[in-house]
């Protein structure tokens, strides 16, 4: 999400809602500031501008993920994801705002816990690589745990809905799920930790 695309519309109940503008070269960051969804600026390099951006290269590493050949489930799964993060987005745009749900909480629980049922139990901890898309799902897996760094650094400083952190927390999850099933769908399995390989220990 491009803060400096969002211009703030006043609202008729008083609040204000960030629309799209047709206008790409806007100009108005050029001195460092970002415009939010309710109309106010912050500096580029702000905890909140930080947050959206990593929210924001997740949801394109997901894009990235989703030019792989994958099981229909698998890419629906990823394009209700992609969804929800801009929903995320959306949230962190307009401070005090909650725009995340406990549905979509929900829905992302339930979504790791069917991927996981047909997958063994883990014994041991897995390298993250195999196929190609598992690869690229273990990519979005630390990308996702940055954005809930950030999220958590922000959290310290305003207050963040609870959906909110409880998602980005869950996405990790589910996205290590999604790359074992990954593998396990394209005959690979998972790649083993193998302890003391290059230690002798």
């Amino acid at each position: 999400m491009e803060q400096d695309k969002i211009e703030a519309a006043p609202m008729a109940d008083g609040e204000r809602k960030g629309h799209r503008l047709s206008k790409i070269v806007t100009r108005t960051g050029d001195g460092g500031t970002t415009g939010l969804g309710d109309g106010s600026r912050t500096s580029k390099d702000s905890l909140r501008i930080h947050a959206i951006g990593e929210v924001d290269e997740l949801n394109s590493s997901l894009g990235l993920l989703l030019c792989e050949d994958l099981p229909p489930a698998v890419r629906s799964a990823l394009l209700d994801i992609q969804h929800d993060l801009f929903d995320l987005g959306g949230e962190l745009c307009l401070p005090g705002m909650a725009v995340m749900q406990d549905r979509q909480v929900e829905r992302l629980e339930t979504l790791t816990e069917e991927f996981n049922r047909e997958l063994s139990m883990l014994k041991e901890f897995i390298l993250p690589g195999g196929t190609r898309p598992a690869a690229v799902a273990h990519l979005c897996r630390t990308i996702c745990r940055r954005a809930e760094r950030a999220m958590a650094a922000l959290h310290h400083a305003e207050t963040l809905s609870d959906p909110a952190r409880r998602y980005i927390n869950r996405l990790s999850d589910c996205l290590f799920v999604l790359g074992r099933h990954l593998n396990k769908v394209g005959g690979c399995g998972d790649v083993l930790w193998q302890k003391g390989k290059n230690t002798g220990h």
